[in-house]
């Protein structure tokens, strides 16, 4: 009987041992082949998407959730999704569905990456708010010439003098003037090359300068049309006033101190993507388009229909869906995680106007204190719901369906149906494995 309990009691060592190693070399894999968490002098931090994995939200509360989600993907032939509900502050459910990578068999963690599209919006009007809290420009500090932000040459000959009326709360409400008469130059890189008789694709500059030789639409702040140019120019002027990378300022300025340490600006093709990223996909009725490079190769639009890495913060962020709570968390002037900028900025940008005034980095507001940002690009579709009730609702695809920008809707309404799935949430807050991993290293 002794030596029976004292040959279970090595067995168990050794399993616990081994379960040990596999869970280190597990996480080293993670967090090391997903581009290390290192910033210049910066120590090595525990990212969330490392404490995370699908089999923490397999809980007897979330069935529905799981019913109705896995019914809903099949039914819009969606390839994976990742979905974080947090309240109050507390990530209360973090789960992959379907597939990250099904060519390779990999199943959507909570941890996968994916891109954001629009809702990097956000992320660039707050970087603004953070600037603005510190003096280096304000909410109608002029963008364009002599006056404004970006000063240089290449800004000082545009087509148009009304440019120079253009303020930075004119770029983040999407009143500067931009339409889309000729479409949107975010997405018509090959058509620049066409009418600009260019043989490669244009550098930002020339972009710029591309931009800047058209007439605006219409009077700055006299009206709004939804623009990424704007938000490009937002990006381009924050690299200006901080004299860094637009994504290196805010990675280390605003990301870091939410918490968020595996944020990134996304590349072009299925190739180059990050290692914990997903692979996206089309919906089944896409054709090929020609690659942007216009070199007679025919793509999938989602790899290389559009340059997007010249989107930077109009919509070049990728991030998993728990670290985007994260992020939301940091500015919504709760309690449960601290906020990154004021609680003035917070109420700037969550204050509701009237019905056809865009707000500051969220896409609407309502009255009843609801806060919505979405975005939409080949191969995504992206949902942020803040309810009144501290409840936030956050679902990323990786795969695009046949309602484009309109899918946000049905996106909304799924969320309506899940909510009433879970009688009792569990009282727990995902995002504290993090922190106490990041006490212990």
């Amino acid at each position: 009987m002794g030596k029976s309990k004292k040959k279970s009691t090595g067995v168990l060592l050794v399993l616990f041992t081994a379960a040990v190693v596999v869970a280190a070399v597990a996480f080293f894999f993670r967090s090391h082949s997903s581009q290390e968490v290192l910033y210049d002098d910066t120590p090595l931090l525990i990212s969330l998407n490392d404490t995370l994995d699908n089999a923490m939200s397999d809980l007897p509360e979330f069935e529905g959730i799981d019913k109705k989600i896995s019914s809903w993907i099949k039914f819009w032939d969606i390839k994976g999704v990742s979905m974080a509900v947090m309240h109050n502050d507390s990530l209360l459910f973090a789960k992959g569905y379907g597939w990250a990578d099904k060519e390779k068999n990999v199943r959507m963690q909570p941890y996968h990456l994916l891109r954001i599209a629009s809702v990097s919006k956000l992320i660039t009007a707050v970087t603004v708010m953070k600037l603005c809290e510190q003096g280096r420009m304000s909410l109608d500090t002029l963008v364009f010439g002599k006056n404004g932000i970006l000063c240089d040459s290449l800004y000082l000959d545009a087509a148009d003098r009304r440019y120079y009326d253009i303020t930075v709360e004119h770029l983040l409400r999407h009143q500067g003037g931009f339409t889309l008469s000729r479409g949107d130059p975010m997405f018509c890189t090959s058509d620049i090359m066409r009418w600009e008789h260019l043989h490669a694709p244009p550098t930002t500059e020339r972009l710029v300068e591309y931009i800047l030789g058209r007439r605006l639409g219409y009077t700055p702040g006299t009206w709004q049309k939804y623009s990424n140019v704007g938000y490009m120019f937002l990006s381009l002027a924050i690299e200006k006033v901080t004299g860094m990378p637009y994504e290196s300022f805010v990675r280390d300025s605003v990301l870091v101190p939410a918490g968020c340490y595996d944020m990134h600006l996304g590349r072009n093709y299925y190739s180059d993507k990050y290692p914990m990223e997903s692979k996206y996909y089309m919906h089944k009725d896409a054709v090929p388009v020609e690659d942007f490079h216009l070199d007679g190769t025919m793509v999938e639009k989602c790899y290389g229909g559009s340059d997007f890495e010249k989107l930077l913060g109009a919509g070049g962020w990728i991030t998993s869906a728990p670290e985007l709570a994260r992020f939301v968390a940091s500015i919504d002037g709760r309690d449960g995680v601290p906020d990154i900028i004021s609680r003035e900025s917070v109420e700037k940008m969550t204050e509701y106007i009237d019905k056809s005034t865009f707000p500051l980095g969220w896409a609407d507001i309502r009255p009843n204190g609801e806060w919505h940002r979405s975005g939409t690009l080949s191969g995504t579709s992206v949902l942020v719901k803040y309810y009144p009730d501290g409840f936030c609702w956050i679902l990323i695809t990786n795969s695009s369906t046949w309602k484009g920008s309109m899918f946000s809707k049905d996106i909304s309404r799924l969320f309506n149906q899940l909510s009433k799935t879970v009688e009792t949430w569990p009282e727990r807050d995902l995002f504290e494995l993090q922190e106490a991993e990041n006490i212990e290293a």
